[in-house]
């Protein structure tokens, strides 16, 4: 005879995390890591078939933050939009997104603004569209509705700030 299981099982990557009071939290934060990587996975992948293959998932987040609006960006800039405390792996991901050519440089005084090339636009739009055909049309919006997800990032930008903050205290100790 199986043994009959509760109704709502912790799925935790850490039980010493999961003892005791907010444990969901730790629920929250293994659902956090499996997405950070699938994420990651995915949008490596969808590089590769929009025809780049080289790049690693930060080098991807810096081409679409820069390849955004259409607009000059600073380290510092693509930095802060990005929530990334060490610029060291934004600025090496910024010299290699510019000799493969997906990015332009301009110096202004002492800042140096980045902007993507035509080469580094197409490449944007080509992953645009296979994300669409991979990604969007596997979605059923009567699962996740777009209102959902919205709640949904709403939150996790919420939880950030939970974060850094506790970073900053953890810091200080």
């Amino acid at each position: 005879m199986s043994e009959k299981l509760p109704k709502s099982r912790r799925i935790v990557s850490s039980r010493h995390l999961a003892e005791g009071e907010g444990w969901e939290l730790s629920e929250l934060e293994y659902g956090l890591i499996v997405a950070y990587n699938a994420f990651s996975r995915w949008m490596t992948r969808c590089m590769t078939a929009a025809g780049q293959p080289n790049l690693s998932a930060l080098e991807i987040l810096i081409l679409h933050n820069v390849n955004h609006r259409g607009k000059d960006k600073r380290l510092s800039d693509i930095c802060f939009l990005l929530n990334i405390e060490d610029s060291h792996t934004v600025n090496y991901g910024l010299r290699k997104l510019l000799k493969a050519g997906l990015l332009d440089s301009e110096k202004r005084g002492k800042e140096v603004f980045y902007r993507t090339s035509a080469e580094g636009a197409d490449l944007c739009a080509a992953y645009r569209d296979i994300r669409r055909h991979c990604l969007l049309d596997g979605l059923d919006s009567a699962e996740l509705p777009g209102k959902d997800l919205r709640e949904l990032a709403r939150s996790l930008r919420a939880l950030s700030g939970h974060y850094d903050q506790a970073s900053r205290a953890a810091a200080s100790l």
